[in-house]
């Protein structure tokens, strides 16, 4: 008797954390650790290959070595490189584009996974396999590059299914006047991640005896821990959650309507959505987007080590200042979208097209001054600092658009767009590395150049042709036909579902 009461007060303790706030900071994380094992290897890859020594009198606009890396204590610093490649530009390049050839094929699969399945083990699937694959990576890499590239591959394959599988959560766990917050806070994992990989790669590979091998032993083992948290507390949907209150239950079925498909229903509606101007428009501002921020969390650690020379320690804390910046910049930003949407200052289209202008406009202007700054630490640092912050409005813009679109097919919608989206990953490392052979100020310009006109062009299509209203083809019907049903179900799943838990 004790025993059930105790189960008892746990549950009635359980209801009062609101649900969808544990589903939206448990997307986050999820993200924040796939995104941290992608992107370790950027910075890792610094202290990976064999320190390059550029002749300033042949090469110019080569910024000079600093003192303090040359030498310790008044005596010449002879660094070990006894377990380092010897890889060119193009070969890392090519290892890190790997990863994006695999993410692209199993985006459209894991939406149709996440739409009949839920989102929960598609994800849960998708952390697994990084993290097996982000422990054996150091083992792999001693084996050669095509080996690495390999795993990149299948590593992406695995991952190329996070963002589907978020999405088919996020339009069962957001109401419309949470939508940009709830959904800024789940994708704010992707600076949070970045923030991650390189401020702790950095430390890691500094102060822990080994090296930088320790830095996919220590991501990948935090992975598996959260991953076992994921399954224990995370639903597909509210009414087969068993600790939620009736009252959040209701609550989400009255705001968002039921987002699951009848059985009978046809498939996707895959000739509409790819009729749709908007998606097309949201297609492009998301090969844009992903262009600029691929580049630049795969190749601004290297710019701070090749070009600035910042000691490993250092550069971890200077690339992780712009992604905590982007990270505060999409929470204030994300809030302020929701305010104006609530109180019906602006319409979701245009808050959503200003936003998506701010986003990407910002960012490619940031680092175009960072590369016209010279040699100046400081100033580039401080660019692009304010260039990455202003990517944080696009996480209440193009982000979250495909559930303004459609709820119901947000998974697909998202599959598409992040999978033709993440060609910019299969494409900016190995152009970066075929752009910048001797690692110059003036190469490195020309990426910056090539990264600020993509980012305004695709932004002025999504300014034209975007949307944020929902499209006709969304099977409004099926919600407000399922409502009532869902709110009903809603009272008797928790009720029972509490019965046989203190039974």
């Amino acid at each position: 008797m004790k025993e059930t009461n105790k189960k008892n007060a746990l549950f009635k303790y359980l209801e009062k954390i609101p649900q969808r706030w544990v589903v939206t900071i448990m997307g986050m994380m999820a993200v924040m650790m796939a995104f941290t094992m992608r992107t370790c290897l950027s910075i890792t890859m610094t202290q990976m290959v064999m320190p390059v020594t550029i002749d300033s009198k042949k090469v110019h606009r080569v910024c000079p070595m600093p003192l303090e890396n040359k030498t310790v204590n008044n005596t010449m610093h002879i660094e070990d490189t006894s377990n380092r490649f010897t890889w060119d530009e193009e070969i890392q390049g090519m290892i890190l584009s790997a990863f994006y050839y695999g993410y692209i094929i199993t985006h459209i699969p894991g939406g149709f996974l996440a739409q009949k399945f839920g989102g929960k083990f598609t994800l849960a699937y998708a952390i697994l396999s990084t993290a097996v694959l982000t422990l054996l990576t150091p083992s792999v890499a001693h084996m050669g590059p095509i080996y690495l590239m390999i795993v990149r591959f299948i590593e992406g394959l695995g991952e190329g299914m996070l963002f589907p599988a978020l999405c088919s959560l996020l339009a069962q766990w957001s109401p419309p006047h949470e939508k940009a917050r709830l959904s800024a806070l789940v994708f704010s994992g992707v600076p949070i991640g970045n923030i991650c990989a390189n401020l702790f790669s950095g430390i890691i590979i500094y102060y822990i005896p080994g090296g930088w091998p320790n830095v996919f032993y220590c991501y990948g083992t935090v992975s598996l821990i959260w991953l076992v948290l994921w399954l224990m507390v995370i639903y597909n949907n509210p009414h087969s959650h068993p600790f939620i209150s009736p009252a959040e239950c209701e609550y989400l079925y009255e705001t968002i309507g039921s987002v699951e498909r009848k059985k009978d229903q046809g498939p996707t509606p895959w000739s509409k959505i790819l009729l749709a101007p908007a998606i097309w428009a949201l297609v492009i501002a998301e090969v844009g987007f992903d262009w600029g921020s691929i580049t630049i969390s795969n190749d601004l650690p290297k710019y701070m080590n090749d070009v600035l020379h910042f000691s490993v320690k250092t550069n971890g804390y200077l690339t992780s200042t712009p992604y905590l910046a982007q990270w505060i910049m999409s929470m204030t930003s994300s809030v302020f979208a929701d305010y104006m949407i609530k109180k019906k200052l602006l319409s979701v289209t245009y808050i959503r097209k200003i936003y998506a202008i701010i986003g990407t406009v910002g960012p490619g202007l940031g680092v175009m001054c960072a590369s016209f700054v010279g040699c100046n630490k400081f100033m580039a640092s401080f660019c692009f600092t304010i260039g990455m912050a202003l990517m944080g409005f696009c996480y209440s813009s193009i982000r979250i658009n495909a559930l303004d679109l459609s709820p119901n097919y947000s998974a697909s919608i998202m599959a598409l767009v992040n999978g033709v989206g993440c060609l910019s990953g299969m494409i900016s490392p190995f152009v970066v590395g075929l752009l910048t052979p001797n690692r110059t100020i003036d190469e490195w310009r020309v990426v910056f150049w090539i990264v600020l006109i993509t980012l305004v062009l695709s932004s002025t299509i999504f300014t034209i042709f975007g949307s944020g209203e929902l499209q006709p083809w969304d099977s409004d019907e099926m919600i407000s036909d399922t409502k009532n049903k869902d709110s009903e179900k809603c009272k008797e799943n928790t009720s029972v579902q509490r019965e046989d838990k203190s039974s």
